[in-house]
């Protein structure tokens, strides 16, 4: 004798909500804005270093705006790179973009005389990056349950 019950096939229970997956998103969108804030800043030291508030020497690091211009551009360059790997759940992308926000935090701090508001606001979102990604970047994929 059979049981109607026990005939029927077993089906999982329903995929749960995923809400990592926005932080995940928003950590790789935030570092491809990031990026591209280094960049901008950069290319403003390297080819009109008078929109800055203080002169080379008024910076924390004392170093010529050129220098700086270079450090903010590669580093721009490398942490929008980084945010486009988190969109594919790279171990290396996470790895990489708590590094990059934690070196981003503390360049925009030395920079931090040069242009207060323009640091202040690379550092806040250094921050949400770092929160973003260390709290929801366990996952493997974006499309893991």
């Amino acid at each position: 004798m059979s049981d109607a019950a026990t005939d029927l096939p077993y089906e999982p229970p329903p995929e749960p909500a995923r809400p990592w997956y926005g932080w995940i998103a928003f950590g790789g969108a935030m570092m491809i804005v990031l990026g591209s804030f280094h960049v901008i800043a950069g290319l403003v030291a390297l080819f009109d270093d008078q929109k800055f508030l203080v002169s080379k020497s008024g910076l924390i690091v004392e170093a010529d705006y050129t220098a700086w211009g270079w450090t903010h551009l590669i580093l721009g360059i490398v942490i929008a790179l980084a945010g486009m790997g988190l969109f594919t759940g790279q171990t290396w992308a996470r790895i990489v973009a708590v590094v990059l926000a934690m070196f981003s935090a503390v360049a925009n701090l030395a920079f931090l005389a040069a242009n207060p508001i323009w640091s202040t606001i690379m550092i806040a979102i250094d921050v949400l990056v770092i929160y973003a990604v260390l709290v929801y970047g366990d996952k493997r994929t974006l499309n893991a349950p």
